[in-house]
């Protein structure tokens, strides 16, 4: 609020805020400035303030003013004019000051720099304890409007290359409604532009901006613009402005104001990134939800295609083939394949063909009877057994050996079960689930895996396709499994870095969800940031994809293609070609350069 100081001839001052249209001073009880001095008139002078303006106005023909050390009669005030009206020193301010006696700096202008620090001072302690994005941006106004002596302020943040003004305040710290009415685009987009500090002392007369239309609709006075600046990037702008008074802001209040925005942009950077985290997790959440099939997270196409394939099937006592990549999540989809079906209250076992012993396995899966071998202490149920009335599920199906593929088959058949060293049959009343990494049909070419048991579990196939092929499903995982680790392993890792989820997202991931998994526990153990990188993730450049010309890309396509299609043949050259349409030759081209037979070699019609 702008004020007259009287400075006494004891160096003491005596503050008077001016806040009306007119302020009469003079030496007669009834003025506004009641100045008892020799030489001051009984009604010596006014200040007259026209919207815009103040200007000194003598009331006595013969009362003496001087502004700056000449006489006036009538004249504009402006900030720091040091006034005579009689014998009585005054200096008239634009800020608003302490009537503290003795304060530093008193009538030379610097208290409004030294309130300016102490307000700088008092907003430093409040950023301390303020975490809350938008209790942090008012508390920034209201500090920055009370030290630099504006009557309205504003925090412009810059989001993907567009403003949003995301507090409004006025001098009585009161949020300011339809907020974007009173900003002039010209001058912020100004200091977007420069990224420095702009002060425009009377907007309405200033030849940069006098015609703007911004400017001239809002008849502007002083304003005041810093920008916010971290790290090197722009956040936004502190706009603080005074629409009564022109001239108002000096370069020591643009000192101020700068020293308040660098002191707030550092925090304000901290606080807009854990508000973004905060609305990754709640947009994570509703992606969560609508993506997730039970335990399984995904929504691309081909899993989509699963979970249609998993609600038909789960009612039934269909057998069931899952196969993929290793780490896919196919004990997942068992599971919601049992939790699906109408024996979800019953046993899920699990048992895994590949790590068992071959001289175990079928005591494994049928149980024993005691002393059926050495350390058949006991009598033991198998896992048949246990799965009566739920489902067993059979891991890595194709690593069981040729003879106990037989028992398998017959207990699948005629659901029945023997203990090792045992004579009375059991009956089972159980779903077997199967999966495997492996082709079984090329196994059985090989005479590694019997043809009738992969028909008896291959009833229906769920293929899982690999995280490459999942599009964004991979980002989607990977948050989620920071979610889930995060704040046992690491709490103070927020999310990934935009670098990071490129990465992720561009990474073939041989291993899977299982590898993503490990790749997020190993980085939040070993990382001191608040942010995985690549790096974290060991997704370094080099571990990437490379990218290779499109005619090399089409070339190693049709090679994989035909290789595929002379493979279902039986390696028959002549018939692939035919299905192909294309000319034999193009398939002994590609065969010579895989090392394959010569023309006219097996395979021929």
């Amino acid at each position: 609020m702008p004020c007259l100081r009287w400075i006494g001839a004891n160096g003491r001052g005596q503050l008077f805020p001016i806040y009306k249209s007119i302020t009469t001073l003079g030496s007669a009880g009834g003025n506004d400035v009641l100045l008892p001095a020799p030489g001051v008139a009984s009604w010596h002078a006014q200040i007259v303030f026209d919207g815009r303006d103040f200007a000194l106005d003598e009331s006595d023909p013969v009362a003496e003013i001087q502004i700056n050390g000449k006489r006036k009669r009538r004249a504009r005030l402006a900030h720091n004019d040091r006034l005579m009206i009689g014998e009585a020193e005054l200096v008239f301010s634009l800020l608003e000051e302490s009537d503290a006696p003795g304060q530093p700096g008193g009538a030379d202008g610097a208290t409004a720099e030294y309130t300016g620090l102490r307000k700088l001072f008092q907003f430093s302690e409040r950023l301390l304890v303020t975490r809350d994005v938008q209790a942090l941006l008012e508390a920034l106004l209201d500090g920055a409007i009370e030290a630099t002596g504006a009557d309205k302020g504003f925090v412009v943040l810059l989001r993907d290359s567009k403003t949003e003004v995301r507090a409004a305040r006025n001098l009585r710290q009161e949020n300011l409604p339809d907020a974007v009415r009173h900003l002039s685009d010209s001058i912020i987009a100004r200091v977007i532009e420069s990224k420095r500090p702009l002060i425009v002392h009377d907007a309405a007369h200033d030849m940069m901006f006098k015609g703007a239309a911004s400017v001239m609709n809002l008849r502007l006075c002083s304003v005041m613009c810093a920008p916010l600046i971290a790290g090197g990037d722009l956040l936004g702008l502190i706009y603080l402005g005074n629409d009564r008074v022109a001239n108002l802001f000096e370069p020591r209040t643009m000192d101020v104001l700068s020293v308040f925005a660098s002191q707030a942009s550092l925090i304000l950077q901290n606080a807009l990134l854990l508000e973004t985290l905060r609305t990754d997790n709640a947009e994570l959440e509703k992606k969560l939800k609508s993506q997730r099939f039970g335990e399984i997270i995904g929504s691309c196409a081909s899993m989509l295609d699963v979970y249609r394939k998993v609600s038909k099937v789960a009612p039934t006592d269909i057998s069931v083939l899952i196969t993929g990549e290793t780490g896919t999540g196919k004990e997942l989809i068992a599971r919601e394949i049992h939790n699906r079906s109408s024996r979800a209250t019953g046993p899920f076992i699990v048992i895994n063909c590949g790590a068992i012993p071959e001289n175990l396995m079928e005591s494994e899966l049928f149980g024993h009877v005691k002393g059926a071998f050495t350390g058949a202490v006991t009598t033991r149920i198998g896992k048949f057994q246990s799965a009566n009335g739920g489902t067993l599920f059979l891991d890595e199906i194709g690593e069981l050996p040729l003879n106990l593929q037989v028992k398998l088959l017959r207990a699948l058949q005629e659901r029945v079960v023997t203990k090792v060293g045992d004579s009375k049959p059991e009956p089972v009343n159980i779903r077997v689930l199967a999966a495997t990494n492996r082709d079984l049909e090329e196994e059985i070419r090989k005479g590694g895996f019997r043809e009738d048991l992969y028909y008896r579990l291959n009833v229906v196939n769920l293929f899982l396709p690999p995280l490459r092929e999942r599009g964004d499903d991979v980002v989607v995982i990977a948050r989620l499994l920071l979610q889930k680790n995060g704040p046992e392993m690491n709490p103070a890792v927020r999310g990934f870095t935009p670098n990071a989820l490129i990465a992720i997202r561009k990474y073939d991931w041989p291993g899977n969800v299982r590898q993503l998994e490990n790749r997020v526990k190993k980085a939040l153990v070993l990382c001191d940031r608040s942010l995985l990188g690549p790096e974290d993730l060991d997704l370094h450049p080099e571990a990437l994809q490379t990218i290779v010309p499109l005619e090399k890309a089409k070339e190693d396509f049709q090679r994989r293609y035909i290789l595929e299609v002379l493979e279902r043949n039986n390696g028959n050259r002549t018939k692939t070609a035919r299905d192909l349409g294309v000319d034999p030759r193009t398939i002994f081209r590609y065969l010579e350069r895989e090392g394959g037979p010569a023309p006219g070699g097996p395979g021929e019609d």
